[in-house]
């Protein structure tokens, strides 16, 4: 390789936006059975023959289920269960469906978000508006992103720390910049995903990604486990970054996305936020904030499939199962649903167009969209 590649340095960086802090509906349900009486001995029996007993009371009086109360103990019995980057982000989401339900705002903070619903009167193909909740117009956003460190040359070389302090006893210390920008966030349907997640095909297509995922020690610990839920969403999110591009005035290198996909929470999560940030105080000048509302999003939207459906690199593409960085992709390359690594919080992996178009053997989340409207069923 050459001494100035930029493959030659591979950053490990956490970002965090600046948000009210908000406890998400699991988080609360934790915190309450965490201070229930009988909690003390529902850890003590540590799954034995009362555990099912003593979580059945604690249900009872809190009205939640048994399994929600034995979920508590099991994810405090499991470190790795809740991660820093995890409880980031369940706070930032619990903190947008809140602004989403909430609607034009009126706050004067780091955090401004004009939320709207999806309901009769939104126009858009059926098809596309019964998978969506609302979203919001994010009109400012301050997000911090420190540098942990680096690796040289592959994923699985020696780390090497952006703190330089000497002293062990000490917190670490790392590099860190403030960046304010506007965005647009999109909230889907839980239950309509969950219906599409438990298609044999769907998890069966999903599994292909686990499966190399978990052969690899690297992806383990930086790459989230690929749900069907996060890898169709992902792969919405940068169609949407790439139909913006052109809509937005933005190029496509300087939209960033966050994916807030999980089925580890009672709740579930299932969003994506499209966002621009700059070192400015003064943030950005509204190019994606004009097209977050409904009218001019749900186009959009059906814009991005539209480009997608066809990649200049089919039919290889599209019946591929093998494309990427150790074949971490399925049908996405760069002629359809790539955009540049730093825009993307796993470095262009874990992306597949059929999970969200559909194939020849898989039902895509989005699949009934185009062929509607071509058809002349459904209009904008």
């Amino acid at each position: 390789m050459q001494r100035g590649a930029t493959g030659n340095y591979i950053a490990e960086r956490v970002s965090a936006l600046d948000i009210p802090e908000e406890k998400s509906r699991s988080e609360e349900v934790s915190d309450q059975v965490r201070a229930h009486d009988y909690f003390a001995r529902l850890v003590d029996d540590n799954g034995g023959p009362k555990s099912e007993m003593i979580a059945g009371w604690i249900a009872e009086e809190l009205g939640v289920t048994p399994e929600d109360v034995l979920a508590v103990v099991l994810a405090d019995s499991n470190e790795r269960g809740d991660t820093g980057v995890r409880r980031l982000k369940d706070g930032e989401w619990a903190a947008f469906v809140k602004k989403t339900e909430s609607g034009k705002d009126t706050e004067l903070s780091d955090f401004v978000v004009d939320g709207w619903l999806v309901n009769s009167s939104t126009r858009g193909p059926e098809d596309l508006t019964s998978l969506l909740v609302g979203g919001g117009q994010v009109h400012r956003v301050r997000e911090v992103r420190a540098l942990r460190g680096f690796r040289r040359h592959d994923p699985g070389a020696a780390f090497i720390s952006a703190d330089l302090g000497q002293d062990p006893r000490r917190r670490p210390v790392f590099p860190s910049i403030e960046l304010f920008g506007e965005g647009i966030f999109l909230q889907f349907d839980e239950f309509a995903l969950r219906a599409w997640e438990q298609l044999p095909d769907v998890r069966a297509r999903a599994q292909v990604l686990i499966d190399r995922r978990d052969r690899l020690d690297w992806a383990r610990s930086r790459l989230d486990t690929p749900e069907p839920r996060l890898i169709a969403l992902h792969t919405i999110a940068h169609l949407l970054i790439r139909r913006l591009a052109f809509a937005s005035g933005y190029s496509s290198a300087a939209l960033q996305e966050r994916i807030y996909a999980s089925t580890e929470r009672s709740e579930g999560m299932a969003g994506i936020l499209v966002y621009t940030a700059a070192g400015d105080a003064q943030g950005t000048l509204g190019g994606l904030v004009r097209l977050g509302g409904p009218e001019a999003l749900i186009p959009l939207l059906v814009a991005a499939l539209d480009d997608a459906d066809v990649c200049s690199n089919d039919p290889v593409c599209i019946e591929s199962d093998r494309q990427g960085a150790f074949q971490l992709n399925l049908s996405a390359c760069h002629g359809c649903a790539l955009v540049s690594e730093t825009s993307c919080e796993f470095g262009n992996r874990l992306l597949d167009r059929q999970l969200v178009l559909g194939g020849s053997e898989v039902t895509g989340l989005l699949a009934g969209v185009l062929p509607a409207i071509r058809g002349g069923l459904q209009s904008l």
